[in-house]
């Protein structure tokens, strides 16, 4: 057992930071006890049968509807935690040994600069990868219940961020650019504001891009009954379809009759106006663009890929300043 047993650096980085890692420990126990007593006081109320054989959730059943808001807001909460991880790895873990000088008396232990270091980020890596995973099975106890209900559909963000492997990439996006951080300003609440903005600025820059990253599919009918998407999927794009074939903005049609004097006193506020002006135009059929629920992994991998590329940069740049500093 003695061979498994943590070393030099990294003893001293768990041994440090122990209360931190109890803390993960308490989070993970808490979540499991909340979902639990959840699951456990939905299936007191027995659910509801339809003659299409559809299956829905009494309308009375209050623990139903206690668990949909806990796995809604438990999706936060797991985006949040790589966010911490950064934040905690360029201020505790990194900013302040410099700031405070702590970090001459483990480069006097016969410790290299780049072995210190390297014990800090793996140390943090390995806690917060075993911390998502407990958090991310936690969540799929209740995942499995209540999964395409309002706002938790595949697609929406938590969801998509806590089913997949994405968040793992984000979790080391932010222990990289933490240390960088750390590295570079050295001091501990700049260096944590700063790892807070740059993954802030990651986190919703790929969440309002992920979707174009694969192209969308479409489908078309004619005008009249409103398209859906099949299989669950999520819309992007819907509107009108001239008999060419061209998509058609129905804005333009809206605006000629918002221009049309006595709109106020139309009895049907000026649909039939709109109708006409539709037909003028040519507008025949309708489409609908949409990603289906196949797109789900081979986003994920998109972007995990694009976060491991920044995670690469970063844990370059700040090993080469760590050199550059302490040779």
């Amino acid at each position: 057992m003695s061979t498994l047993a943590l070393k030099g650096p990294y003893w001293v980085t768990v041994r440090q930071y122990r209360r931190t890692l109890w803390l993960a420990v308490a989070a993970v126990v808490a979540s499991l006890a909340v979902i639990g007593v959840l699951r456990i006081w939905d299936a007191q109320t027995p659910d509801r049968y339809y003659e299409d054989g559809g299956q829905y959730a009494a309308d009375d059943n209050r623990g139903y509807e206690m668990l949909r808001l806990a796995i809604e807001y438990g999706g936060v909460y797991l985006l949040f935690l790589p966010l911490l991880v950064g934040v905690f790895v360029a201020g505790p873990l990194v900013a302040r040994e410099f700031e405070s000088g702590t970090y001459k008396l483990s480069l006097t232990q016969s410790v290299s600069p780049a072995a210190w270091l390297r014990a800090k980020l793996f140390s943090t890596t390995a806690a917060a990868f075993l911390t998502l995973i407990a958090l991310m099975g936690v969540y799929r106890i209740g995942w499995g219940r209540v999964a395409g209900s309002w706002n938790l559909d595949w697609a929406d963000r938590g969801p998509y961020e806590a089913t997949g492997v994405v968040l793992f990439a984000y979790a080391l996006a932010a222990v990289a650019v933490g240390a960088l951080a750390g590295l570079l300003i050295r001091r501990t609440l700049v260096a944590m504001a700063a790892t807070g903005l740059v993954m802030g600025v990651v986190f919703l820059v790929l969440g309002a891009y992920r979707w174009s990253f694969l192209p969308v599919k479409t489908i078309t009918g004619p005008a009249g009954p409103t398209l859906w998407t099949p299989d669950h999927g999520l819309m992007m794009d819907t509107g009108l379809l001239t008999s060419s074939g061209a998509r058609f903005d129905q804005q333009v049609c809206w605006d000629e009759v918002n221009r049309t004097p006595g709109l106020d006193s139309m009895d049907d506020g000026g649909m039939k106006l709109f109708d006409r002006c539709l037909t003028r135009h040519g507008a025949t059929g309708q489409y609908l663009d949409y990603h289906p629920q196949s797109h789900f992994w081979p986003t994920q991998l998109i972007e995990s890929g694009i976060l491991l590329a920044l995670a690469a940069l970063a844990a370059l740049a700040a090993f080469r300043v760590l050199r550059a500093r302490h040779p």
